[in-house]
């Protein structure tokens, strides 16, 4: 977004939540150079489903804290990651004995998926014939498990502390909090909890992702696998006539 986009957005913002606005013209102009400086990559728009306005409403309407630009880059991270996650590369169209061209494509092709200009190249599924998939192939891929082998993923567990904490909850045959929304930090399906710091002024200054997700989020996945594990038993009871 340029600066006129900038201001349109807090523009907006203020209307939603006149705790944003800037009387002084001067914290007025530091406001919009913060703001640019911070949200300068980030689009107002994509044509396919990116709009900043959308999660300026959305962090306004569930998050009594007042909006910081921290809350819509974080959106547009997980947007990008969301649509690399289910791209394919194609095999570019240039020449395989010109390098630059080569890597230019997909370099080319991977920033238009990211900025949602265009729509993920999606592998076709490994099939046989109309029958699905091969019952070989299936056995095989059921024998191998993981696709990352253990001492991998012991090795990379100090890297990646919420994953682990994750996956060691599982193995212990504990729900995986993760499949619920968090009513504390607001983290939604499948992200991390997150945890605020609070500045001298009592306003958040910033985030950090949370080893273990909030004590409140694992007893709503504690409560919905039982409401499940109920459901399933009363659906398998056999009906009597």
């Amino acid at each position: 977004m340029d600066r006129r986009e900038i201001a349109a957005l807090l523009a907006y913002i203020g209307r939603l939540d006149p705790r944003t606005i800037r009387t002084d013209q001067g914290e007025a102009r530091d406001q919009l150079a913060q703001w640019h400086e911070l949200l300068g990559d980030v689009p107002m728009a994509t044509p396919r489903g990116w709009d900043v306005r959308v999660a300026a409403r959305k962090h306004i309407r569930t998050s009594p804290y007042q909006i910081l630009p921290a809350d819509l880059a974080r959106p547009w991270e997980s947007y990008r990651r969301d649509r690399l996650a289910r791209h394919s590369d194609p095999t570019p169209s240039a020449d395989p004995d010109d390098q630059a061209a080569w890597t230019a494509e997909l370099a080319g092709t991977r920033r238009a998926v990211a900025s949602g200009i265009a729509e993920p190249a999606q592998a076709r599924a490994i099939t046989s014939g109309r029958d699905g998939v091969d019952p070989g192939l299936e056995a095989m891929l059921e024998e191998v498990g993981s696709c990352i082998p253990p001492a991998a993923r012991a090795a990379l567990a100090p890297y990646r502390p919420a994953r682990a904490a994750r996956e060691a909850a599982v193995a212990q045959g504990q729900p995986d909090a993760l499949i619920v929304r968090c009513e504390w930090c607001l983290a939604q399906p499948g992200e991390p909890c997150r945890r605020r710091r609070i500045g001298p002024d009592d306003g958040v200054r910033a985030t950090a992702p949370r080893a273990t997700p909030h004590p409140g989020r694992l007893d709503l996945a504690v409560a919905q696998q039982a409401q499940q594990a109920q459901h399933t038993e009363q659906a398998e009871q056999p009906a009597f006539v």
